[in-house]
Order: C-alpha cells, then structure tokens, then sequence
C-alpha cells in the first residue's frame, strides 16, 4: 500500500503525524511553571538525547557521512531548529498563544518565496490557493485571543515563521537527503544558550514529569516526521501542513485547561479541514486520471533508474 502512494501523499502523512504529535508542545509550554531557560535546557537534553540515539541506530559508523551528505543543510537547519524551538517558547510565555499562532501561519508564504527566490521552487496555483485558505482558517482561529498578552512576545513570535521557513525550504532543497541525522545538532544549538542562561538546575517534580514526556514520547516523533517531510514535499507544503497544529493544539487547549474556542474557531478550523481535504482530493483524482492514460508511475521510473532511495530526481521534477 504504501509503495502505490503518491511522492506528495507519502509527505502529507509523515508531515501529518509530526504535526499530531508536535501538537501539545503549546500546551506542556503553559502548563509548565519553570523559566524559560530551564525549560529549554531540558526540553534540548532530553530530545537530543533521544535523536542521537535513533541517528546512531540508524547509521552507526556511516552517521559522519550521513551529516555531511546534508550539505547546507548541516548549517541552516540546526541554527533555524534552535531560532524556532527558542521563540516559540518565549513567545508563548509573554503572550497569547493566539498572537503565536497568528504569526506562525505566515511560515507557508515565507517557505513558498524562499523556494522560488532562492531554490527555483515553483509551486502549483493550487498549492498557493490551498496555502491562503489555511492562513485565513488558522488567522481566524487565534482572531479571539488577539491583543492579550505582553506585545515584546509579538515581536520575539516574529522569528518563529522565519526560522520553521528556512529549516523546510533548506531540508526540502537538499533533494531527498536524510536531514533528521542533523536534528542533534539542533538540540546542542538549543542547550548552549540554555546553560549559559542557567538552566541546568532541577526543576519540580511535576514540571520535570511533564518535561519528560514532551521531549522524550512527543517531540522525538513529532520532529523525526516533520523534518522527513521535505524529503518528499516543497518546504511551503511542508509549512501548510504545520498549520494543523492550530487546529489540534486549540482543541487539545479546550480539552485540558477548559478554554473554549470561540465561534471564529470553529469557521476557521472547517476551513483549514476543508482546504487540505480538498487539495489532498484534487491530487488523487489527478493521479488517478494521469495512471488511467497510461502514465507512468513516478516510483517505478525512479525504481527502474536506481534512484528510488535518494529521491532527488522525483523530488526536483515533482517541484518544476
């Protein structure tokens, strides 16, 4: 089954699950009482800790070659992982997790002009069309908690779609190369500020308790499939796909702490539900009337040329 699955379907899933798992990293961030440094000291040890393990299981001696096998990547995507994780932590502590969300969405439209400015990316209308729709579905949803909060985490959020931007668009133009080895180098990114900042001390029992479970059961997935992800989409559609993490980290707020959304929350996750059902719709039908008039299958091309495990070529003709 998952042979027969499009280049775009196979990203759309990884990405989706990252996205389901990252989702109550803004839940664990309110409801942690430590300062910031202390939680990102421990949020980066343990997650590092957990990536490093995967990475050298995964490759073991060829791990050296498979970091240098990132290229640009090696650089950009650590610093921009460690911008990211530390904005949206600080951003959210100073204000409204509707101001973060807000600016978070732009991440999609600074992705797809990275792409194309940079890397020569051209993405489809539909794409963009699809990319408006979600901003607008995810704008609306955070449109009720708008101006609460301390406007210093407005600006600090500004970095955030910036940083989730570069990460994709340099994974995605890297043509099919395993990033997710670099993600430790992320992780040490994240402690070194950490502990010049002070935050190797013990936090509370229960603080340390939810600590654990973020960055050792959630995040190590969560980040392991969001940086799969560019493997098989453009870094705007990986970008798109993050947007859910609107939609399921309000309902996971609603759940847990009792904060019900407003009615513009409802508006505006249908619209994000519907925009990604539909885009996901279109290219199945797409693919289906391509196959039934003989074309053929990209996977079985790249099999037959020996290319299938790099997916490069896909990736760059998928993307033309």
């Amino acid at each position: 089954m998952w042979q027969g699955m499009s280049w775009r379907l196979r990203g759309y899933l990884i990405t989706g699950l990252g996205v389901l798992l990252l989702s109550p990293d803004a839940l664990f961030v309110k409801d942690t009482e430590v300062d910031v440094a202390t939680f990102m000291f421990w949020r980066a040890l343990l997650l590092g800790t957990v990536l490093s393990l995967v990475a050298v299981a995964r490759y073991g001696r060829d791990l050296p070659a498979a970091v240098r096998a990132c290229g640009p990547a090696a650089l950009w995507c650590p610093l921009a992982f460690a911008a990211g994780a530390w904005t949206f932590v600080i951003a959210n502590r100073l204000t409204a997790a509707g101001n973060v969300l807000v600016i978070q969405n732009l991440a999609p439209l600074i992705a797809g002009l990275i792409g194309l400015l940079i890397y020569g990316q051209r993405l489809r209308r539909q794409t963009w069309v699809i990319i408006l729709l979600c901003v607008a579905g995810a704008s609306l949803m955070a449109a009720g908690e708008m101006g609460k909060g301390n406007p210093l985490g407005l600006i600090v959020a500004l970095g955030l779609p910036l940083a989730l931007a570069i990460n994709t668009s340099v994974a995605s133009a890297q043509k099919g190369v395993d990033t997710t080895v670099i993600l430790p180098l992320g992780c040490v990114v994240i402690l070194l500020p950490a502990l010049l900042l002070g935050g190797a001390t013990l936090p509370p029992t229960a603080d340390l308790q939810r600590l654990a479970l973020l960055s050792l059961v959630f995040l190590p997935g969560a980040y392991f499939c969001i940086q799969t992800g560019p493997r098989y989409l453009a870094g705007a559609e990986v970008s798109l796909m993050m947007l859910l993490e609107t939609l399921v980290g309000t309902l996971l707020v609603w759940w847990w702490i009792g904060e019900a959304p407003t009615p513009l929350a409802f508006v505006g996750g249908a619209l994000i539900i519907a925009s990604l059902l539909g885009g996901g719709l279109l290219d199945l039908i797409r693919q289906r009337r391509k196959a039934a008039a003989g074309a053929p299958v990209p996977q079985t091309v790249l099999v037959d040329d020996g290319r299938v495990e790099k997916g490069g070529t896909e990736a760059s003709k998928r993307r033309r």
